[in-house]
């Protein structure tokens, strides 16, 4: 596919991270993204917005059928994988650092979930998110403490900061 590849949402990366995992069905991949899912204490999808994802990432080129196996309720399950695309796409986007300070609890997590358990090296990550997440904590500096959105931003820089930090220091994820 060449040209500009066409952004996935967050929820699509999840399900494209699942799929990387090993072929599976869609019913399997939305009960990881259910609350008490594995995937899901991060990010969460009902089972109608996981098989919407899952088809996005077959129209954008990133996930392919590659056979059925019958359901429990009857009908047949079509079993999905990624794409050499998709394989290509997500092992770029769960090594890239968060841009946003905002999207750390969502984005980054899901990344360190996912890098988990596809057995992806997350110390560069880590790294790299420390670096990008000091720069913003310098930014944000010693806020007016009356400015509540400055506060704010403060104070989820240095919650950041010191996790990142905690994490790059335990090597609970970057030593797997």
């Amino acid at each position: 596919m060449s040209g500009p590849q066409p952004t996935l949402l967050l929820g699509e990366w999840a399900c494209l991270g699942i799929l990387c995992q090993g072929p599976t069905h869609g019913f399997a991949v939305a009960g990881r993204l259910k609350p008490d899912g594995d995937v899901g204490r991060v990010w969460t999808m009902s089972r109608p917005l996981t098989y919407r994802a899952l088809d996005q990432l077959v129209v954008k080129g990133c996930a392919e059928a590659v056979g059925e196996e019958p359901g429990t309720a009857g009908g047949n399950r079509t079993i999905l994988a990624p794409t050499r695309l998709g394989r290509r796409r997500f092992r770029q986007w769960v090594v890239a650092p968060v841009l946003h300070l905002r999207d750390l609890r969502s984005e980054l997590l899901l990344k360190l979930v996912l890098a988990e358990a596809s057995g992806i090296e997350t110390s560069a990550l880590v790294a790299a998110q420390r670096m990008a997440v000091d720069e913003l904590a310098a930014a944000h500096g010693d806020p007016d403490p009356t400015d509540v959105v400055a506060l704010w931003r403060h104070e989820s820089a240095q919650a950041a900061v010191r996790f990142l930090a905690r994490l790059d220091a335990s090597g609970s994820l970057a030593a797997r």
